[in-house]
Formats: C-alpha cells, structure tokens, sequence
C-alpha cells in the first residue's frame, strides 16, 4: 500500500502533497538561489575587504617611509590575514600571510588581486606624496574551484540567509494549504454527493442525480454516474413492469380455467368438448407465454448456438406468409410479397430468421384491420439484405417508436390480450437480429402504417459454397 493510500480522505492526500511539494520546492529554492547568489556573495567579501585594505592604506608610512604605529595597529585589527612591504617587496609587517608573487603588480601602482590557496588576496598601492613607496595585501578564505566549491559557497550563502527562505517557504506552504483546502472541498464535492447518491441507490432509490459543475475528470464521472442512475431506473422500472405484466399473462388463462374447473366441480357446467376446448386453449396460452419467455432469455443471455448456414429470403417468405394467413383466417388482407429472385442469400440461423419473420408478420395482421394490405419486401443494400414488412394499421405514435421491442409493452393493451398476444413476439425478433449482428427499427408514417425493418448481412462465396453442399448432400441422402 502507498502512503497516500493510509488517508481517510482526497483532502488530506491533497494537503499532504502540497505540503511535500512545497517542502521540495524550498530544498529546491535554496540550491538554485544559493547557487546563483554564491558569486554575489564573493563579489561582495571582495568590495568588504577591498575597501578595509583602502582604508589601510591610507595611514601611510611615516617620515623614515617605515610603517607608521597607527597603520601597525589597523592592520592587526583587521579579521583577515594582512601583510605589508616597501617599494623592493620586502616584508615590513604580517600578519599569517606569505608576499604574494604578483606584488610588483600593487608596487606599480594599480591593485593587485588573486589566489593562493583557498584564500584569494587584494593589493593596494600605499603612496606618499604620488610616489608607490610600498604595498598592503588582504586575503579571505574562499571555497574550492569546481564543483565541490559551488556547494561550499552554497552553503556557505545558504547559512546567512536560510532563516529568510524558513519564513518564506512557511508562508508559501500555509497559503497553499488554504487554497488547496478550497479548492478541494470544490473538487471533491460531487464524489461525496455520488457517494450518498450510490447509498441511497443501494437502497432502491434509482431517482437519484449528481449536479454537475465542472468538465473535468470528477464531472465526466458525474455525468457518467448520473446516465448510470438513470438507465438503473429504467431497468428498475421495466423489471417491475415484467413482473406486473407476466403476473397479468399468467393470471388471466389461470383465473379462466380456475373457473372453469369451479363450475365444473359445483355442477354448473358439463364437462363437454366445448368446454374443454376453452381450458385447454388457456392451458396452451400458459405454455405459449412460458416458452416464449425461456426463449427470449436463452437468447438474451446469448446460450442459444446459431446454426448459421445461406438462407435464400423468397421462399422462406412465402412460407411464413402461407403460416401466418393459415393461423389468422379471421383477418381478410391483401399480402403482397417483392422479394426479387435474384437476391443473394442471406447468413442465418433458418429457424431462427423463420421465427422473425412469422412474429413480425404475426404483429401487422393483428394490427391491420380487415379489407388492409400487408407488404413483404427485402433489398440489396451495400452487402446486406434489408427486410420490410408493411401493414395500413394505425400505425404507432412517435412516443412509442423506440419502445416496442420493449418485452410486454404494447401500444394497445387491450387489443393484444383480446387477440392472445403477449407481448414478447417483437423483443424476441429484436434479440434474434441483433444475435446475428444486425439491426432492428420500427417506422411510422403521419398519415398511418406501420414498417419493422431489419438488416442482416449477405452470405459470402463460401458460405454459400458451404450451404450448397449440405442442400446437395441432403438430398442425395432423402433420394437414397
């Protein structure tokens, strides 16, 4: 576990950076100022003792052009290590320190300046009436050449100024925790509201919403949470309407054979064909309705395996329509079937595709009113077959569109019982397509009608190759 991760809260590992990154950036501030100010620093030693040892100078010799008394005492007063000659270079007096070889330079006249050691020196000319009759030189310690040097003189700096930087770097680093304390409050204010929002989903509440502020990363996450709280209580609300409609399908064939069965045990009815055609009509409604809901969920769930295999459109049409007006004699439509003959086959699961086409069929004779026309249709389109499927009902208003392959809803409910439907004819042939990686969608036109189209794509040249084989190898075997 990393250090930051032991905090309680986003706030305290903020702070805890900033206060670390403040702290670097003093240790920082120190090297590179004291770094940059080191040569300011010698710069200034060199003028200090410049001007002491001009100011020796000045006390002169005496009439013998020997060191004066006063001009002996300043220079032992003087903190650093001094020493003087005559005109010839000859040491008249010192204090710890060697003639330097460059003295005839301050006995010219012009002063004198460079290094021995690790001490660096000054020399001024002492003069007596205009003429050179001797020389001062002061040396100071300096650090080492190169690099060991600069850090000497660093920290040499450093050491003079370091309670400045201290008081610096505390001001800095306390402005900084008040800012970022603010400004994280800010920052951390929409994952406290999700964090109550997730509490109170988790105990079904699914209406809640995070208001989002900024466009940063804890906004996009907000309005990520939010879509996330809004699709839950969609599926919340669908579970519950699944529930409420399968009690609903399952509890009209139920009540209708339970009375049945009363009437027939209290005597009121015999038990005649009529009246066991009509129970077990409701008993087959049962199994119609718990099969179709096992096969929507075993495709949901995608355990049901496609036998995919070419499947040519126009035949299969035509035979599905055939079921359809076999199974719907009460409805007196006109079908009109454009299938073009040359249309490439399509990859499908046959049964599967049969069982799209017959439940969406199925939903236009039940919505057309008789005397109406229902239309097949399929075309080639950039590699993929498109099916329509058209009827003159009502048609389906705008708000309905994008939810009737909704499992049970219905655009009339009423209608649907009283014909047998049960709602789960169009989910099916929704997760039927998109299984084969197709698409789905409902249109509806102002003045009425209905169109489900759906597109699949065509079989390639081994597919269909594939698909030939076995139709030829299968009836060799029917002709055997």
């Amino acid at each position: 576990m990393r250090p930051l991760d032991r905090l309680p809260s986003i706030r305290a590992k903020l702070g805890s950076v900033i206060v670390f990154a403040v702290a670097v950036t003093i240790l920082i501030m120190y090297i590179a100022v004291g770094f940059s100010l080191r040569k300011f620093e010698r710069d200034q030693q060199f003028n200090t003792v410049l001007g002491e040892a001009q100011g020796v100078a000045t006390i002169g010799f005496n009439e013998v052009n020997r060191p004066s008394k006063a001009l002996i005492r300043a220079v032992y007063r003087l903190d650093e290590t001094s020493v003087v000659v005559d005109s010839t270079g000859r040491t008249l007096v010192t204090k710890n320190m060697e003639v330097p070889p460059t003295v005839e330079r301050a006995l010219s006249g012009k002063v004198d300046s460079g290094a021995m050691g690790n001490r660096e020196y000054i020399g001024i000319p002492i003069t007596k009436q205009g003429i050179v009759v001797g020389a001062i030189y002061l040396s100071y310690r300096v650090p080492g050449g190169g690099f060991l040097g600069a850090i000497k003189g660093t920290i040499l700096f450093v050491r003079k100024v370091w309670w400045q930087f201290l008081l610096a770097g505390a001001s800095a680093a306390i402005i900084a925790l008040l800012i970022a304390r603010f400004l994280a409050r800010g920052m951390t204010q929409p994952l406290r509201d999700m964090a109550q929002a997730a509490s109170r989903m988790a105990r079904g509440d699914y209406r809640q919403r995070v208001e989002v502020k900024s466009r940063d990363e804890v906004g996009r996450l907000a309005e990520a949470f939010n879509r996330m709280a809004g699709e839950m209580e969609g599926l919340e609300r669908l579970r519950r309407d699944l529930v409420a409609n399968v009690s609903h399908e399952l509890k009209t064939p139920i009540s209708a054979l339970r009375a049945r069965l009363e009437n027939l045990l209290d005597g009121v009815e015999e038990p005649n064909p009529a009246v066991l055609a009509v129970m077990l009509q409701q008993t087959e409604r049962l199994s119609r309705l718990i099969e179709e809901l096992l096969d929507l969920s075993r495709l949901e769930s995608g355990d049901v395996p496609l036998a995919l295999e070419p499947v040519e459109i126009a035949p299969l049409v035509d035979r599905v329509v055939t079921e359809v007006e076999v199974a719907r004699p009460e409805h007196a439509l006109r079908v009109r079937t454009d299938v073009p003959a040359d249309l490439p086959p399509v990859t499908a699961d046959r049964e599967r595709l049969h069982q799209v086409l017959f439940n969406l069929l199925d939903n236009a004779f039940r919505y057309t009113p008789s005397g109406g026309a229902v239309t097949v249709r399929a075309v080639r389109e950039d590699g993929s077959c498109e099916v329509f499927v058209e009827d003159t009902g009502p048609g389906i208003p705008p708000e309905h569109i994008g939810l009737v392959f909704e499992r049970f809803y219905r655009v009339d409910p009423s209608r649907s019982r009283e014909d047998g439907g049960t709602g789960i004819g169009l989910a099916i042939a929704r997760s039927v397509v998109e299984a084969h990686g197709g698409r789905i969608w409902a249109e509806s036109a102002s003045g009425g009608g209905a169109t489900f189209r759906f597109v699949l794509p065509l079989a390639g040249p081994v597919a269909q190759a594939n698909g030939s084989a076995a139709r030829a190898q299968a009836e060799a075997s029917t002709r055997a």
